[in-house]
């Protein structure tokens, strides 16, 4: 984080506010149009930055570009009782709405509509606004494609776990139980091997998406 350069860190911060925010706010509001008030209860059907962000979560978006926020509490039985896709359609809110966060700047940049790269106001060390929305893009993507990989706690357990076969419910809940520790050996320990998994896997598939919003 010490080594981020002024623009790039002023970035981040605007963009993490805007795409957590968003992402968290999506699970909300899904969960309470398919009858679930307990983010209403929790305080989370809101847009307040302040009531998503997780601290830590926050300090590694911000040194690495990926992170994570407070995930929202949903009561199953109310989502489910009247859609039985109710879970998956809850977890798939939040990805979706980085999507379409990143389609929506990639459109400003892509229409003409933000041609300059000049910084606001004269001030070098802020980001000008083609440097911040193709940033912007970026960070959108990868949350986006980090948030469906199908692991718990992360969304894509319960988007790609409604799509699993009875047949093999049984062992995809068992990987599931084991889906953090998956994850922290992932991306904490076989980079150490030499085997990289964020950017084999995320990375890629970010890095292919930008490039088609970007058209290029």
């Amino acid at each position: 984080m010490l080594n981020l350069s002024p623009e790039l860190l002023i970035t981040r911060v605007i963009t993490l506010l805007i795409a957590f925010t968003f992402h968290e706010f999506s699970h909300a509001q899904t969960a309470v149009w398919l009858g679930d008030d307990t983010p209403r209860y929790d305080g989370r059907l809101t847009l307040n930055p302040l009531r998503h962000l997780d601290p830590w979560g926050c300090i590694l978006l911000l040194c690495t570009g990926f992170g994570w926020a407070k995930p929202v509490r949903v009561n199953p039985y109310a989502v489910t009782r009247r859609n039985k896709a109710g879970m998956m359609l809850v977890s798939a809110a939040g990805p979706c709405a980085n999507l379409l966060l990143a389609v929506i700047a990639a459109l400003l940049l892509r229409t003409g509509l933000v041609r300059t790269n000049t910084p606001p106001f004269g001030l070098n060390w802020l980001p000008g606004p083609v440097y911040f929305l193709t940033q912007f893009i970026w960070t959108n993507v990868s949350l986006m494609v980090f948030n469906l990989i199908p692991l718990a706690p992360l969304d894509g357990e319960k988007v790609v776990g409604y799509f699993i076969p009875d047949s093999f419910r049984n062992t995809w809940n068992q990987i599931q139980a084991q889906g953090a520790k998956i994850l922290m050996l992932c991306f904490f320990v076989l980079p150490y091997l030499g085997v990289n998994f964020m950017d084999a896997i995320v990375g890629n598939l970010s890095r292919a998406i930008y490039r088609i919003l970007m058209g290029i």
